[in-house]
């Protein structure tokens, strides 16, 4: 429901938290020199209003110029409602001069806005732009603009153009005491300036884009003649008299000519035409005032004379007339009469106090008066003049000056409690303090553009100093330093006291015409008059008002509304009786959350312990007066209760508007000086309405004492007094002591990376697009919560619900517009209502401290939001690092998701999966900002939690992704914490099949990563065996093999298990890749373990079970879930053809084994040989072995492979052949690879040399591996020929006894005949008997032994060879005569032989 208005207004100090007002000073020095005894003025000031301020889409709207004067200097700002004017303030300074009463006017044109000044030297023009001429765009969406002020120090105000000195004209004496200006429609600029000796000049300055010269007339009066009609002047001529000196002008343009009205200080007023530099009329004001006999032998100074002007009335006038004992306001009609001539018309007589008038001003209804009283307090009144009644005045609640007292409780620290009071955002600007500051540290060097923050750094550092230097004792209790601190403290605040009521002398009252926006303007700051809230005005109405007043606008029934008035004036007897002491208590009481009602009774008791003035009898004596004081009480708290069913801004503003009403709209009442009035006034309306529902609470109470003695109807009564109006009024008194706390609450400013942190939460939330992010803050710091509120999200839903309908007035009148924002404001703000933008708005402007009290103070009596409040304070706890409460204050919130605005919207339940499981969407939503946060342990909690709800819910498909989801979220955080077997338990809970998979395999490789691999093994994996296996095999082939030990935790699973075979077979194939893939001394000494443990492996299985399958080789593994192969044309490749498959049983094994073990022992000896052994064949493994060296490797293989050992003779041979003929070089390389093969025996001698030991290796070998026709020495022999080395004797000798034959045809194929021819002769004499065991023979040739024979080709060919040289001759001839000899032997061994058979 709409507040009820009073009448009556309520003053709110608008000023802004900030320092001093950065003043662009400009000083004017035309030359002049200071008249001597020059008159003083007093200071004054004023306000223009641009005649669109009233207008929503103008750019002038709700802004004003307000000035003050003060000697030679003025004080211009511009001020606006709806956006932050920059370079807004400016000061000029005119040397020698002093600025006259009157002396400041603003006028406008199209183009420029136009300042006429007048000194008593000199007059002034500035021609400034005009607003709309700054911004050629009329939509302007600045949050700031720029003032016209902003070059004003490029105006050069010395030139003729902008500057003129009065003439001193003959016969005139002092300067003049008064002024006023006006712009013709021509654009000259006219100043009048009355004389002290009565007459007025007019000064005219030509248009400031034209070329002029300055102009001066003189209006002067001779006599008079009275007619019926009014006053008409004659063109006699006279002298003046000193009681026509005018003491306040006034002009006004009608009918192309300018009237000129002078309030004289003989009582009458003058009109001046200024085109017939004649009077015009002249009336005496005293003919209006009743028993004005005396007064008219007083001059009367402080007569004061304001003009208005109306469509509808015409031009009004009032005229003040201060007389000693009273004064009296006479508002005066001008009508025009006959011949061009005009009379005055009676309206109004105004009667008032004797009070000091400082300004007043007239509008087309009211007259508003300003006064100060002889206490020095401010005092504003109006009154209509037309409609009144008996001449009553209407009340202003001007704000009282800041409590001189500061109470300080037993269990508060006195500087906090000062600070608190100073910094405040309701009590002192900070110009005040700053000044106070200076004069406390009695220093020379100004404070200024100090941050509030730090400025409050500043005054306690200067206060404390103070403190610390005063102390002389080392050694005082804690209560003597506790008086010093309060002494210390207690002297600042005076000073601040001081400097702020000095701040606050009023000066001038201005009244918009276009907006009705009524202002004070005072020295230091501005103030605003708001009206008046009917139940507010109740309480605040002074004593004479109100027990004069007979009805109230917040009821209809005149005995109701008698009954509240009664009501009223028993709460005004009860609130005088609550000592300062009891109210403090009930306070505290209050912000420590104990009952209101409780607290009332302790109240109420001491009230009645107390009562030595018979206040409870005069409540009770009033208290039978009322007739129905139950309904009375309804009625006031009905009107107390900001509850209401719609949602302030439901819906956005009309799409249908224009654009520029929009974007007006979007900056209406968006300035820091709008905010800051629509903050304050709601805390002041908070703090009233605090103290009233505090004292109709006590009376309540004190009805329930008084019981039937007051009350006519008894039990009824009285139940339903105790069961519904006491609780209702308590829970209001809850209420609005929230809301005046988070009035007053500063808000924090926040470090940017707790900003971001804090979007990345909201973003998780899926809040990042809240309207309350939607703007950055703009007012200058610190704000208080409800500013940071109103300017961040509740102003645009306001003004959305002033403006939704399309129809709406489009003019801006203050009173109205601003009580429907204050009251809409506080309905945003009321806990009960079901709107939770202003948390939400706390949080998400990172505003933890000030969000947890909030909840704190609604917790034990708000029933509304329950559920979003422990959100709230859940986001608090989780910012503050408490993230066990915060999980608390979750749970506690999950209860409250289907019933609450705000949890349903952080839920989405507009989407059809997420509205049939709300509860289960916010786990999942604050899951996600508890893993955003990076707690764990507490997403384990409460997603465990949440199963259980996921459980409970019959809708099977959702419950089993839903529980999956959740599975997989405990199983993630229990991995990532390392809580092994946890996370194994939740992975097999998981219902889903898919995630169960998804999970197994990332449960394998971060173990695995973690080297953690015994747990891993461990786990039974109960129907996951062939899944673990198959996960872990595949990860297997697919990863590098070094980089990662897959096929070692695969054989440690089978292992474990005790699958030997498949175990085998994954050693196996990791040993056959390693082969092919890396190819270093690593990779074959991994491969060379792997083919062992693949042997172990087959080795504890029985042996017809010893086999396996070997595995395919490399791009053949089928891995599940492969995309298809494409091949160089795009093409899907044909399908693979399907290979047979090989067994290898434990000797083929075997064989791998030495084969690898090969390769490892050549890459050991020659490292570059590594990259070409790993997959290198048996073969070609002994030529390389051959040529590295290493023979006994290379006869280990051949022996394992059955292979023929000539390539090892022959390459041992070469290497003797190298040796023979190399350096020393080649000895000392030698000696490497001899050193890999073993010797029979060992030689001890020192003249041993590589080239001996080699040939000792050759004939150990020929001895150790003997062949079939000693194929082995004749190629080791044939290779030492076919490179011409001499046979060794040994290997001559050796080979003798295994192949004499084969010996000579090597001889032959090498041309060797003697030697050849030597071995003949040798060989028949050991067939004859000599030396036959060197050849291998058993017996020589004998008639018993066996048949002997000789290699006659070989011989023929040899004596063939010798026969056909001469120098062999003799060597042909012996060879002749042996055989001869030999056949001889034969033949005689063969008859023998005969004879004996």
């Amino acid at each position: 429901m709409a507040a009820v208005l009073e009448r009556s207004f309520i003053e709110i100090c608008g000023f802004e938290r900030e320092t001093l007002h950065r003043f662009r000073e400009v000083t004017v020095n035309l030359g002049l020199t200071a008249l001597p005894g020059g008159a003083k003025f007093p200071d004054s000031a004023g306000a223009f209003h641009y005649e669109e301020s009233g207008k929503l889409l103008s750019v002038t709207s709700n802004r004003f110029i307000h000035w003050s004067t003060s000697g030679d200097t003025v004080q211009l700002v511009e001020q606006s409602l709806d956006t932050n004017l920059l370079n807004n303030a400016a000061k000029l300074r005119f040397t020698h001069c002093t600025v006259l009463p009157g002396g400041v006017h603003i006028q406008e044109t199209l183009n420029n806005v136009l300042i006429l000044i007048s000194t008593n030297q000199s007059v002034h023009r500035l021609v400034l732009p005009h607003p709309t001429r700054m911004y050629r765009s009329e939509l302007v969406t600045e949050l700031h603009m720029q003032s016209i002020f902003t070059d004003v120090g490029k105006l050069s105000l010395q030139d003729p153009s902008h500057s003129a000195i009065i003439p001193n004209l003959v016969g005139h004496a002092g300067s003049p005491s008064t002024s006023t200006a006006w712009l013709s429609h021509q654009g000259e600029a006219h100043y009048a300036l009355a004389s002290p000796d009565g007459g007025i000049m007019v000064v005219t300055l030509p248009p400031h884009d034209t070329q002029g010269s300055v102009s001066v007339l003189e209006l002067k009066r001779s006599s008079m003649m009275q007619r019926l009609s009014g006053w008409m002047p004659t063109a006699i001529r006279g002298e003046h008299g000193p009681a026509d000196l005018a003491l306040s002008l006034a002009v006004r343009e009608l009918e192309e000519d300018s009237f000129i009205f002078a309030l004289c200080q003989d009582h009458k007023l003058r009109m001046w035409s200024f085109r017939e530099q004649a009077c015009l009329l002249e009336a005496d004001m005293l003919d209006y005032m009743p028993a004005c006999k005396g007064v008219k032998r007083l001059s009367g100074q402080g007569h004061r004379l304001r003009l208005a002007y109306s469509s509808i009335t015409g031009l009004c006038l009032c005229v003040y007339l201060a007389v000693p004992t009273r004064g009296q306001f006479t508002v005066l009609q001008l009508v025009p009469t006959d011949n061009n001539r005009y009379s005055l018309e009676h309206i109004s007589s105004l009667f008032t106090t004797q009070d000091t008038l400082v300004d007043f001003a007239l509008t087309s209804t009211d007259v508003w008066g300003l006064w100060v009283d002889d206490s020095n307090t401010t005092v504003v009144k109006y009154i209509s003049f037309e409609h009144n009644t008996a001449g009553q005045w209407n009340q202003v609640f001007v704000q009282p000056p800041p409590e001189e007292e500061v109470h300080i409780g037993v269990d508060q620290d006195p500087r906090e409690t000062y600070l608190e009071v100073l910094f405040s955002p309701l009590r002192f600007t900070s110009s005040a303090i700053v000044k106070a500051l200076q004069i406390y540290r009695r220093g020379s060097e100004k404070i200024a553009d100090v941050s509030w923050e730090s400025l409050r750094k500043e005054v306690t550092v200067a206060v404390e100093s103070e403190l610390q230097s005063s102390v002389t004792e080392f050694e005082f209790s804690q209560e003597e330093y506790r008086q010093l601190q309060v002494e210390f403290w207690s002297k600042f605040h005076a000073c601040c006291l001081q400097y702020q009521e000095a701040l606050s002398t009023p000066m001038g009252l201005t009244v918009s015409p276009h907006t009705s926006m009524v202002c004070l303007l005072k020295k230091g700051f501005v103030s605003f008059l708001l009206p008046c809230f009917a139940v507010d005005h109740l309480y605040l109405c002074y004593d004479e008002y109100l027990f004069s007043e007979e009805e109230t606008p917040i009821t209809d029934d005149v005995e109701g509304g008698r009954d509240v008035l009664q009501l009223v004036q028993c709460l005004r007897l009860v609130s005088d009786a609550v000592s300062g002491e009891m109210a403090y208590e009930m306070e505290k009481a209050l912000e420590h959350l104990e009952s209101p009602e409780r607290a009332a009774e302790l109240v109420l008791e001491n009230m009645l312990s107390n009562d030595s003035d018979n206040v409870i009898e005069d409540i009770q004596n009033k208290l039978q007066d009322i007739r129905n004081p139950m309904a009375a009480m309804m009625v006031l708290l009905r009107e107390l209760d900001l509850e209401t069913d719609s949602e302030v801004g439901e819906g956005p503003i009309t799409p249908g508007q224009s654009l520029n009403m929009r974007i007006s709209l979007s900056q209406l009442y968006g300035s820091s000086s709008a905010v800051s009035v629509v903050c304050q006034a709601v805390c002041h309306m908070s703090m009233t309405r605090a103290l009233f529902c505090r004292d109709l609470l006590i009376l309540q109470k004190l009805y329930l004492r008084f019981g039937d003695n007051v009350f006519l109807g008894g039990g009824a009564q009285l139940l339903q007094l105790q069961q519904d109006l006491i609780p209702r009024c308590s829970h209001l008194l809850s209420s609005y002591h929230l809301l005046k706390h988070i009035s007053q609450s500063l808000a924090s400013s926040v470090p940017v990376d707790i900003i971001d942190a804090n979007l990345q939460h909201l973003t998780v939330l899926e809040l990042s697009d809240s309207p309350a992010l939607s703007h950055s803050r703009s007012v200058l710091s610190p704000q208080t919560v409800v500013e940071l509120f109103y300017q961040t999200l509740a102003r645009k839903l306001i003004i959305s619900q002033i403006y939704c309908q399309q129809h709406s007035s489009s003019l801006l009148l203050w009173p109205h517009m601003v009580s429907n924002v204050v009251q809409l404001l506080a309905q945003l703000l009321w806990p009960s209502n079901p709107g939770f933008q202003f948390p939400e708005c706390l949080m998400a402007n990172c505003q933890y401290t000030q969000l947890q009290e909030y909840v704190r103070l609604i917790g034990p009596w708000c029933q509304v939001n329950i559920g979003s409040c422990r959100f709230m304070l859940g986001q608090c706890y989780l910012a503050n690092g408490e993230g066990q409460k915060a999980l608390q204050c979750f749970q506690e919130a999950a209860t409250e998701v289907e019933k609450e605005e705000f949890l349903m919207r952080l839920t989405g339940t507009e989407d059809e999966e997420a509205a049939s499981t709300p509860r289960l969407q916010y786990f999942n939503k604050v899951l996600r900002l508890l893993e955003d946060v990076g707690l764990p342990e507490l997403v384990i909690q409460l997603a465990s939690l949440a199963i259980t709800e996921a459980t409970d819910d019959f809708s099977s498909q959702v419950t089993v992704s839903n529980q999956a989801a959740l599975w997989t979220r405990i199983f993630k955080h229990h991995l990532d914490l390392g809580h092994n077997s946890e996370a194994y338990e939740a992975l097999t809970q998981n219902p889903d099949s898919s995630m169960k998979l998804d999970c197994l395999r990332q449960l394998v490789v971060v173990l695995c990563e973690r080297s953690q691999l015994q747990d891993l093994v461990q786990f039974p994996y109960v129907n996951l065996h062939d899944e673990v296996v198959s996960i872990i095999e595949s990860r297997a082939r697919g990863l590098d093999l070094l980089a990662h030990n897959y096929y070692e935790l695969l054989y440690a699973f089978h292992i474990n298990r005790h699958n030997y075979r498949k175990a085998g077979t994954v050693m196996f194939e990791f040993g056959m890749r390693l082969g092919r893939e890396v190819r270093t001394r690593l990779g074959l000494q991994k491969q060379v373990n792997c083919y062992l443990a693949a042997l172990n492996c087959l080795r504890f299985i029985r042996p017809e079970y010893a086999w396996i399958v070997q595995p395919a080789s490399g791009a053949m593994y089928e891995r599940p879930g492969a995309s298809p192969k494409r091949n160089s044309d795009g093409e899907f490749s044909s399908e693979p053809v399907k290979r047979q498959v090989d067994i290898l049983e434990l000797g083929d094994l075997e064989k791998e084994y030495i084969l690898s073990r090969s390769r490892l022992t050549l890459a050991q000896h020659h490292p570059p040989s590594a990259s070409i052994a790993g997959s290198a064949t048996a073969e070609e493994m002994v030529a390389l072995l051959v040529q590295t060296g290493l023979f006994d490797s290379a006869l280990s293989l051949c022996q394992t492979f059955r292979l023929n050992l000539i390539p090892i003779f022959e390459g041992l041979a070469f290497k003797c052949i190298k040796l023979q003929f190399g350096g020393e070089d080649a000895q000392n390389e030698a000696w490497s690879w001899l050193a890999a093969n073993q010797l029979s025996s060992v030689v001890n001698t020192k003249e041993s040399s590589a080239t001996d030991e080699a040939w000792r290796l050759l004939e150990s070998y020929l001895d150790r591996y003997p062949s079939c026709n000693g194929q082995h020495y004749r190629c080791v022999i044939n290779k030492l020929l076919s490179h011409g080395i001499p046979l060794p004797d040994w290997l001559i000798k050796s080979y003798k006894a295994v192949d004499a034959a084969s010996l000579l045809r090597l001889y032959l194929n090498f041309d060797l005949l003697e030697a050849a021819a030597e071995l003949v002769l040798e060989y028949i004499d050991a067939l004859l008997g000599r030396g036959h065991q060197y050849f291998g023979l058993e017996r020589p040739l004998s008639a018993t032994s066996s048949a002997a024979w000789l290699p006659y080709t070989s011989i023929d060919q040899l004596l063939l060879a010798l026969s056909e040289t001469q120098t062999n001759i003799s060597v042909y001839n012996k060879v002749r005569d042996k055989l001869d000899d030999y056949h001889k032997a034969v033949d005689k061994t063969t008859r023998l032989r005969l004879i004996a058979r």
